[in-house]
C-alpha cells in the first residue's frame, strides 16, 4: 500500500492538459489551488500503525488474493464492510473538515462489480472478468480512482439519442479490434485532477436505439485526449493571498471538482466494462447512486462534527458558550448530524449479498440518507452562522490583522473574552465561514445527485401497494378483515 507521501509523489510529472483561471497548469501538485485537495485525498493513504481500530477501518483483506489492501480499493464482502465504510468516512471527515474525494471511485468499482456480473449472467458477455482484473490492478497498486457519471446533458428535455449535439452525452464514435474511441465530457468530477484513474459510467437510463451511449470503462487520468478544466470555488483567490483567510488552508473546500473533456479518447477492450448494453445502464446508475448516497451520512457527519466543534469554540471565545440558547442550538446541530449517521449505518446494516458476492446497501435507506443531507447540512450551517454572528461575513483580511497601523486596532476591537487572543477568534471564525459558504452547501445539495433524484428512487422503492394494503386491513376494507369482522 502507498503512504500519503508516495501518493503525492505519484502524481508528479504526468502529462495532463489541465486549465485553471484561463491558464494551463503544467504541474498541479504544488499549485496553491490544487494542493489542499491533494492533501485531503492523501489522508486516505494514512494508516496509524499504533491504533488497531484505525487499521481495521482503513484496511481490508482482498477477496481476490487475500492480501491486506487499502479499504478504498475493497469490494464489500459483508454488511460489516458496509458499516466500516461509513465509520471510516466519518473519521476522515473529522480529520479534513472537507471532501477527501476517493469514495467516488470506490463506489464505481463496487457498482460495476455487481452489474458486470449480472450482465455476463444474462447476456453471456465477458465484462466481469475484465472488471475483476482491473480491481486487482487497482488494489495491487493502491490507486485513487474518480468515478465519472454526470454528463453535460445539453437540452435536458431531450434524451441522449435526440440531442442536436451528441457530445452532450459520452458516446462511442468508433469501434475496432483493439478497442473503442469515445467522445463527450463529464462534469463536476471530484478529485479528477489528482486521481490515477477515471472510471466512466452512463448517467441515465437508455433506449435500445441509444446503444452508443451505454458505456462503462476505465482509463489512466493522463490518457491522451483528456482535457481538464478545474472549477472555481467560494473565496478561491484567497489560496494565493494568505493562510488564515482560507479557513481550512490545509484541506480546502469540498473536493476540487473539474470538467473532464474526452476528445476522441481511445479505450482498449480490456478496460471496457459496458458497450451497448442499454438495459443495464439504469441499474448501474441506481446501484452506483445508492452506494454513493450511503456515504453522505458518514463523511458529512464527520464534517459536521468539525463545524459543531468550531461553533462551540467560537461561542466560548465570544463569551456566550454557557448561554442556554447557545447550548440548545448546538444540541440541535448534534441531533441533526447524528440523524445522518444513523441513516448511513441503517442502510449498511440492512444491506444484502448480491449474486456477484459483493454486498449492496439498502437502496431506499441510502436515498433517504442523502435526501436528509440536503436539508440537515443547511440547517446545521444556518445554526452555526446564527451562533457565530455577522463577524464571519465582514471580517477584514489577515493582512489587516498583521498590519502595523490597523493590526493593533483589530486586536482591540475584535477582541475575544479574556484569555483568548484575537487571532484565535479570527482563525475559528474563518473556519466557520469556510465550512458554511456557498461551495460547501451546494455540494451537500447536489453531490451524489439532486434532491429530486433521491425522491424518484425513494418513491420507486416505497412499495406503496403494500402500504395501502396495510391501511385497507385496518380500515376494514380488505376481504380478510371483513371476513373477521363478520
Amino acid at each position: 500500500m502507498k503512504t500519503a507521501n508516495e501518493y503525492i509523489e505519484s502524481l508528479r510529472s504526468r502529462k495532463m492538459e489541465v486549465y485553471y483561471m484561463g491558464e494551463r497548469i503544467e504541474e498541479p501538485v504544488d499549485h496553491p489551488s490544487f494542493r489542499p485537495h491533494i492533501n485531503a485525498a492523501a489522508l486516505t493513504y494514512e494508516c496509524p500503525p499504533h491504533d488497531d481500530e484505525s487499521i481495521a477501518l482503513t484496511t481490508a483483506r482482498s477477496h481476490l488474493n487475500g492480501a491486506t489492501i487499502n479499504r478504498f480499493t475493497h469490494i464489500h464482502q459483508s454488511t460489516e464492510d458496509l458499516v466500516s465504510k461509513v465509520r471510516l468516512l466519518r473519521a476522515l471527515g473529522q480529520h479534513t473538515g472537507s471532501c477527501f474525494q476517493r469514495c467516488v471511485g470506490w463506489d464505481a468499482l463496487n457498482a460495476l462489480y455487481v452489474v458486470t456480473y449480472d450482465m455476463d449472467a444474462k447476456l453471456g458477455t465477458a465484462y466481469h472478468g475484465r472488471l475483476v482484473d482491473y480491481v486487482r490492478y487497482v488494489q495491487e497498486n493502491d490507486l485513487m480512482c474518480t468515478g465519472a457519471m454526470t454528463d453535460p446533458k445539453g437540452d435536458r428535455g431531450l434524451p441522449p439519442g435526440k440531442q442536436p449535439d451528441a457530445d452532450q452525452f459520452m458516446h462511442v464514435v468508433e469501434r475496432s479490434a483493439m478497442g473503442i474511441t469515445v467522445r463527450g465530457a463529464k462534469l463536476h468530477q471530484t478529485g479528477a485532477v489528482n486521481s490515477h484513474e477515471i472510471i466512466v459510467m452512463p448517467t441515465t437510463e437508455l433506449e435500445l436505439s441509444e446503444a452508443d451511449f451505454a458505456l462503462a470503462f476505465a482509463i489512466p487520468a493522463d490518457t491522451p485526449g483528456l482535457v481538464y478544466v478545474f472549477g472555481r470555488q467560494t473565496n478561491d483567490t484567497r489560496k494565493g493571498e494568505g493562510y488564515l483567510d482560507q479557513g481550512n488552508a490545509r484541506f480546502g473546500i469540498v473536493g476540487g471538482e473539474a470538467m473532464v473533456v474526452f476528445e476522441d479518447v481511445f479505450v482498449p477492450w480490456e478496460r471496457v466494462f459496458m458497450c451497448g448494453e442499454t438495459a443495464f445502464a439504469a441499474p448501474l446508475v441506481e446501484i452506483f447512486a445508492s452506494y454513493h448516497r450511503q456515504n453522505y451520512g458518514g463523511c458529512k457527519t464527520g464534517v459536521a462534527d468539525v463545524l459543531i466543534g468550531a461553533t462551540a469554540l467560537l461561542a466560548d471565545y465570544q463569551g456566550v458558550g454557557r448561554a442556554s440558547h447557545i447550548r440548545d442550538k448546538i444540541t440541535e446541530m448534534v441531533q441533526l448530524a447524528e440523524q445522518l449517521y444513523c441513516c448511513s449505518v441503517a442502510c449498511s446494516v440492512q444491506g444484502a449479498r448480491t449474486a456477484s458476492g459483493a454486498y449492496f446497501v439498502d437502496p431506499l435507506l441510502a436515498n433517504v440518507t442523502k435526501l436528509n443531507v440536503t436539508r440537515n447540512m443547511y440547517e446545521i450551517a444556518r445554526l452555526a452562522q446564527d451562533i457565530a454572528g455577522g463577524l464571519i461575513g465582514t471580517l477584514p483580511s489577515e493582512r489587516d490583522l498583521y498590519h502595523p497601523r490597523v493590526g493593533p486596532l483589530m486586536g482591540k476591537f475584535f477582541a475575544a473574552r479574556q484569555g483568548v487572543s484575537t487571532e484565535a477568534r479570527y482563525r475559528v471564525a474563518r473556519l466557520v465561514e469556510n465550512m458554511t459558504g456557498g461551495t460547501a452547501l451546494v455540494e451537500a445539495m447536489h453531490g451524489a445527485g439532486s434532491p429530486q433524484a433521491q425522491k424518484i428512487m425513494i418513491l420507486r422503492r416505497a412499495n406503496l401497494p403494500h402500504k395501502t394494503r396495510l391501511a385497507q386491513r385496518l380500515a376494514g376494507l380488505s376481504e380478510e378483515i371483513n371476513e373477521v369482522s363478520r
